[in-house]
């Protein structure tokens, strides 16, 4: 097989209030008193399942502890294995922050703090694929696997002129697709985009707490020090957001 680079798109990720964190912000964030987190292992470059103990790990769960720390809250980790499921939950209050890419058909009902990683989108195509770049994906007949309501899929779907989606419950369920039913492409298989943190639509306090503390754990170190520990070494912490203009 073959990978041809997708343009890098931005994820979001929600995060906790500091030390100190005034009892409003708290009860915002985590109204059950359980800070609830979506934990995405469909992209394992923000999670991971210890195949020993069965435990999750990795840098969305990091952050969602320390979110938790901050706000003096136990953390509940609710796993999903896609990203389309993750904000599909949001409107059942599943959840309080989740770690999912930035898209602006998720912002109707997402509130995203900046992106804190970047992460190197792509194809997957057969080796004698005659599919040689970026450019010749989109065309008539040409079949792409991809999983649904992913990031990809959301891109893919506005910006694709001629060629197919065919989408599938969720990633590794978009690869034996492609595999099965022999179908020229299949998108986001390498490391599926930027991530960032989000919160639902409707807790302005904390949504602006969450930008400030992600922008903190990526200047700390944070960040790079989690991708380091769950061996996502091809992940790049996103740089600083831009100032709001005063």
């Amino acid at each position: 097989m073959k990978r041809l680079a997708l343009p890098a798109l931005a994820l979001l990720a929600a995060c906790g209030a500091a030390q100190g964190v005034r009892p409003e912000l708290a009860q915002e964030l985590a109204p059950t008193g359980r800070l609830r987190a979506a934990i995405n292992l469909g992209n394992p470059v923000l999670a991971q399942k210890d195949p020993a103990r069965g435990e999750l790990r990795g840098i969305s769960v990091d952050l969602a502890r320390e979110l938790g720390r901050r706000l003096a809250v136990p953390v509940e980790l609710i796993a999903y294995d896609a990203a389309g499921k993750v904000t599909d939950a949001v409107k059942t209050g599943a959840w309080d922050i989740a770690f999912v890419a930035i898209d602006p058909a998720r912002a109707t009902e997402i509130d995203f703090t900046p992106p804190y990683v970047v992460i190197e989108g792509t194809y997957l195509v057969a080796a004698d694929s005659p599919l040689r770049a970026i450019a010749d994906v989109d065309r008539e007949g040409v079949r792409i696997a991809v999983s649904s309501k992913s990031a990809y899929d959301l891109y893919l779907t506005r910006t694709l002129k001629r060629a197919q989606l065919v989408r599938a419950p969720s990633p590794s369920a978009s690869i034996e697709l492609f595999v099965k039913d022999k179908l020229e492409a299949a998108a986001g298989v390498k490391q599926p985009l930027e991530q960032a943190m989000g919160t639902p639509i409707g807790r302005a306090l904390g949504a602006r707490y969450l930008r400030e503390f992600i922008e903190e754990m990526k200047d700390s170190g944070f960040v790079a020090r989690a991708l380091e520990r769950s061996g996502q070494r091809d992940a790049a912490v996103a740089p600083p957001a831009p100032k709001p203009r005063i």
